[in-house]
């Protein structure tokens, strides 16, 4: 059991703050990675995940890019911290949390595409002008300030 399952046994479903870490992958083309997700609802997003007792933002980037997709990313750089009533969430099983989200970005990685068919329908990566319409609305911001002030064409 995680650190977070083990705060859900005793605090129930009471809002909590949770850090976390995503990572926008660019490939040598300049696309970038999105992981369809099985929840909610096969919805597009950056991989990544919730920080675990003792770790770094950098770590959890690399453990969540590295669980969900089989891909070690290299060098990470940070687009942006997102917080406040925007990153609230009330999950289907009624648990209730905000997320302070640190954005990252790498241009390169090692490794194969494996999907964790427990989180994910697929990966596929997507030219900045042709991601799909449908992605977690706080990915889409961290993806427009990261393509407006980091990305090279």
């Amino acid at each position: 059991m995680g650190y977070i399952e083990e705060l859900r046994e005793i605090v129930g479903h009471r809002p909590l703050i949770f850090v976390g870490s995503v990572t926008v992958i660019v490939d040598d083309k300049g696309r970038l990675l999105l992981q369809q997700r099985k929840f909610p609802n096969g919805v597009w997003g950056i991989p990544g995940g919730l920080m675990e007792l003792g770790e770094s933002t950098e770590e959890v980037a690399r453990r969540e890019v590295y669980e969900e997709t089989g891909l070690k990313v290299e060098k990470l750089h940070l687009i942006s911290v997102y917080s406040g009533p925007q990153n609230y969430i009330k999950a289907e099983n009624g648990d209730e949390f905000y997320v302070v989200t640190v954005a990252y970005y790498s241009e390169g990685y090692e490794g194969e595409l494996n999907i964790d068919e427990s989180e994910s329908i697929t990966f596929e990566f997507f030219y900045p002008d042709k991601l799909p319409s449908d992605i977690v609305k706080s990915h889409k911001v961290i993806l427009d300030e990261f393509l407006s002030k980091h990305y090279k064409e």
